[in-house]
């Protein structure tokens, strides 16, 4: 049962109404994707889309675990005897963990503290009695009553040591000064970072963090991962902690009452329980909230890359002839037929001796003729321009496009499971062409059987929590496959896997059954599929298509549940399903009002007259083939001020890396973005994006490139008081994590 309150929390944290929160609550509660409930429950939720959907199911599982530690807390308490009636109240109306954290900190069982040893001494009427404050209190008199060896207080001052104990934890533990104390660090705290003596040679690419210091409040994400990374590396050491005057200040007027010999002690009490328990403790607090919001950063900027990756344009079912390129071993070549399947492999040496190349250009030649090949596929790595300045060499008709595909995980898919469990008998070079082939045909089929961390898109990706990683990526590539929908009857088990309501186990028994009994014919032939049910068949049909299948409605967005919608609008027009598809006039003769229902609404009928218009199609930009510049093949060919197409490969929080051709990306800084001020590159860039850049400089010996995409690149160096690529991303740049290609 979902709380009322948490969707009222909800409601008035995300800005959408509760009854909304509540519908999409209920709907999760049912076991329903968000991509499902994004599509065809848009009655219900009132048409929130599934960045909305996701926050909504995220802060709910927050509530919930909120809860959970809540009823452990009352249970601790109640059978420790501890639970009074005021503090069951505070810990029931905590709002946050931090907060509830704070009220169970001094009833927490703990290890022996100093704190604890002096009460065990029998000191804590002495602390209360210097807590009090008064002016006629003599705390070395008062102290004298409680010296006693046989309990280890031989001392006055020993007395006063232990009671000082007893109050800096009150003060550490006190959670009205907890939670002020946590505010002063979140919003003074200086994160400072210094080297560690000498690490200075070996930690040299972390040299522009040996000595420096800016609020915590406002450093960005990605010199915080830099900074523990430097920091678990052993090269730098790294604090955090507002300015000690103003926070020790704030503590005194909570706890001081004015001055007395007994205040004097509290004073005392008060400092040390600042820098031994309650300064590490905060600091604690602020590098895991400093990292999580760097992990949030992270993970959300790799999230809009493989956005991007993933919905690349795809070429779409064609003849393909593709090219893993090589030096040495030469280039591996496969021809795939329109499906993706394997037809013929060989090996040619276009960058071989004169009788290599001659060869490779009959084999080359008899290929495309022999398999009428339709487009090339040849792998950016090793040797691409080469094999690419070859193949346009050829005189192969015009019309055949040569594209260069990424060979970004490529390698890591050839000797995957998968790989091996598609072709058992194939070497692993030929595997990898033929990824390349197919993912000129289609990105998002072949790119969802590698991890995604292995896509070269992210940002300190080894660096993030990789639960929450792999969590949000998941969700990535969930989303763009139901996005894009997914023909069954030639979709592999991995990109099946990620259709909404069916995961591996349900994917691997659709392929079976229709490799046992051949194409499906209709969507309701999938309800005989062992152990798909009707719920997963709910979730899961609507994004599933059957190309020239039985019903024309198969191959369309349009769900089940709503055919006979879609029947009552033909038989009302005197028409065929298919006749309502192909005659734009019949569509337009549709009042959709006169179809709402309890069920059907017209965010719904929208969407059917929608799909009715363009069934099946594909939300992905349309293919156009690209090539860079011809005379550019390595760094040696660049100089600054050349205007070069090229490809963004990579956008970062300081900038976007972009592939003109020369087997080293370039960085466009995120102050060459654009005439203005970009304070997000992903406002301005996405990945796969074409653009034309300028050449600001070339680093040969770092092989570093620096772009443009200013029309007066040098006044983004002025305003941001830098000179070029190489001083305003250097110290991202020198830490950035990079795949080689």
């Amino acid at each position: 049962m979902i709380s009322n309150t948490h969707c009222q929390t909800i409601s008035a944290e995300l800005s959408i109404s509760s009854p909304r929160v509540a519908a999409v609550a209920a709907l999760l509660a049912e076991g329903a994707t968000l991509p499902f409930i994004a599509r065809y429950r848009k009655e219900r939720t009132g048409s929130l889309d599934e960045v909305s959907l996701g926050r909504i199911r995220d802060r709910l599982d927050q509530l919930e675990e909120l809860d959970k530690r809540r009823k452990a807390i009352l249970r601790s308490l109640a059978e420790r005897e501890l639970l009074t009636d005021e503090l069951r109240s505070a810990v029931l109306a905590a709002e946050t963990l931090s907060v509830l954290e704070d009220l169970y900190l001094p009833h927490r069982p703990k290890r022996r503290t100093r704190a604890k040893i002096a009460k065990e001494r029998g000191l804590e009427p002495l602390a209360d009695l210097l807590l009090t404050q008064n002016p006629t209190t003599a705390p070395e008199a008062d102290a004298a009553r409680f010296v006693d060896r046989a309990k280890e207080v031989p001392t006055v001052e020993d007395a006063l040591a232990g009671a000082r104990d007893i109050l800096a934890e009150r003060v550490s533990e006190d959670a009205e000064s907890r939670a002020a104390m946590r505010c002063r660090f979140a919003a003074h705290a200086l994160l400072a970072a210094t080297v560690i003596k000498g690490t200075e040679e070996v930690g040299a690419k972390f040299s522009d963090y040996f000595d420096r210091s800016e609020p915590a409040a406002k450093v960005a994400s990605h010199r915080v991962l830099a900074i523990l990374r430097g920091e678990r590396e052993g090269v730098l050491r790294l604090s955090l902690r507002p300015p000690e005057a103003g926070a020790l200040a704030e503590l005194q007027g909570r706890f001081l009452e004015g001055p007395s010999a007994a205040s004097d002690q509290v004073a005392l009490a008060i400092r040390d329980g600042y820098e031994r328990l309650l300064a590490p403790s905060m600091e604690t607090e602020l590098r895991r909230s400093l990292a999580e919001r760097a992990d949030e950063e992270a993970i959300r900027v790799f999230s809009q890359n493989l956005v991007g990756l993933l919905m690349a344009p795809p070429l779409g079912e064609k003849r393909v002839l593709a090219i893993d390129p090589g030096y040495r071993t030469g280039g591996k070549v496969v021809c795939l037929d329109p499906q993706g399947r394997l037809l013929e492999h060989t090996v040619v040496h276009p960058t071989g001796s004169e009788a290599q190349r001659t060869q490779a250009a009959t084999t080359l030649r008899q290929l495309v003729t022999r398999h009428d090949i339709e487009a090339v596929a040849i792998g950016n790595g090793t040797a691409s321009r080469e094999t690419e300045a070859f193949v346009r060499g050829l005189d192969l008709p015009a019309a055949l496009p040569i594209v260069l595909v990424s060979e970004s995980g490529a390698s890591i898919y050839s000797a995957s499971a998968v790989a091996r469990e598609e072709f058992p008998d194939l070497d692993l070079t030929v595997r990898g062409a033929i990824s390349i082939g197919r993912r000129l045909m289609d990105p998002l089929a072949e790119l969802v059987k590698i991890d995604p961390k292995s896509l070269g898109v992210g940002q300190y990706q080894h660096d993030v929590d990789q639960a929450s990683l792999k969590a949000a990526l998941d969700e990535v590539v969930s989303h763009c496959v139901n996005r894009v929908g997914v023909e069954v009857n030639t979709a592999s088990v991995q990109i099946l896997t990620h259709i909404s309501g069916l995961g591996p186990a349900l994917a691997k028994a659709i392929v079976s059954f229709r490799d046992a009994n051949g194409p499906f014919r209709n969507r309701q032939d999938l309800l005989k599929v062992p152990r798909l049910g009707p719920k997963a068949f709910e979730q899961a049909a609507g994004f599933l298509r059957i190309r020239n299948g039985e019903d024309p409605l198969d191959n369309s967005a349009v769900h089940p549940e709503s055919y006979p919608v879609v029947a009552r609008m033909a038989t009302d027009v005197g028409a065929t399903i298919r006749d309502l598809i192909e005659d734009s006039d019949l569509r337009a003769g549709i009042d959709p009002a006169r179809y709402v229902t309890e069920s059907v609404g017209l965010p719904t009928l929208t969407d059917i007259l929608a799909e009715l218009e363009k069934p099946g199609r594909d939300p992905r930009e349309r293919f156009e083939p690209f090539a860079f510049a011809e005379d550019v093949h390595t760094l040696d060919d660049l100089q600054p001020g050349m205007k070069l197409p090229g490809i963004v490969t990579n956008v970062t929080a300081f900038g976007a890396f972009v592939d003109i051709g020369v087997h080293q990306d370039g960085l466009i800084h995120v102050s060459q973005l654009a005439d203005r001020y970009v304070k997000d590159p992903n406002e301005v860039v996405r990945v796969h994006q074409r653009l034309v850049v300028t050449v600001l400089e070339v680093d040969k010996d770092r092989k570093r490139i620096g772009l443009s995409l200013r029309r007066d690149p040098s006044l983004g160096e002025a305003r941001r008081g830098g000179g070029g690529c190489r001083k305003a991303g250097e110290r991202e740049w020198s830490t950035y994590p990079t795949l080689p290609r």
